[in-house]
């Protein structure tokens, strides 16, 4: 389940980042792009859906995205499966809030400490919404070009640096309003961990950092 939810967490950080990487030759070129367009986007959302394999058993995925960029701060709420419905993750450059539905309580754990317990080569939170730095903490490669419906499609992998696991995230990023389409998790041995299409994919929509920190104010709050 770690594996799982932090490899979903670069796979957020990427397509939080507004990919336009139009005539883009080198993975650097599409990492400067990602900066300048990441930094053009006030607030980003999309939906993810699709199956993953948790805990050795495959399961449906849904969940929305909503993220400020300038601010640090992303929330992540689950619809499926259904161990997770409901539940709310709440990330800053300083905690995680982890909103647990069933019991009513809010785990607050330290940004660090969150990524140095999630596996995945120590994931910063911090960086879900600077994607160009996160991504200069990975391994990154252009894996190729495709034209779907006349339009170019570009799939981005990135790998954990210096980490003990081989793991690693792929993103599709369509010309077509320059969104990401599809995020694909692998394991170390090829392995298909998750594959979830990116649906309603907005940008500055209003969203507000009070919005984004909302979660019950009657649950528990443990601090680890």
């Amino acid at each position: 389940m770690k594996r799982s939810l932090s490899l979903l967490t670069l796979a957020v950080s990427l397509l939080m980042s507004g990919v336009s990487c139009a005539g883009a030759q080198t993975v650097q070129d599409i990492l400067n792009r990602v900066d300048a367009a990441q930094k053009a986007a006030k607030d980003v959302t999309f939906r993810l859906q699709g199956s993953a394999t948790l805990e050795s058993t495959p399961q449906k995925i849904d969940l929305t995205v909503k993220s400020i960029p300038a601010q640090g701060v992303a929330r992540l709420q689950f619809a499926a499966p259904d161990a997770l419905a409901d539940n709310v993750v709440v990330a800053d450059r300083n905690e995680v809030r982890q909103y647990l539905f069933l019991t009513n309580q809010i785990t607050v754990t330290p940004t660090r400490k969150a990524a140095d317990s999630a596996g995945f080569g120590g994931l910063d939170f911090t960086q879900l919404s600077n994607a160009a730095t996160l991504l200069n903490q990975y391994n990154v490669k252009l894996l190729g070009t495709t034209t779907v419906s006349g339009k170019k499609v570009y799939q981005l992998e990135a790998a954990a640096k210096n980490a003990n696991t081989t793991d690693r995230a792929r993103v599709w990023i369509t010309e077509a309003g320059w969104r990401p389409t599809r995020v694909q998790l692998v394991g170390g041995d090829n392995k298909v961990l998750a594959d979830l299409n990116v649906t309603n994919y907005r940008v500055n929509s209003g969203l507000t950092v009070t919005g984004l920190r909302a979660l019950p104010k009657d649950a528990q709050v443990i601090r680890q």
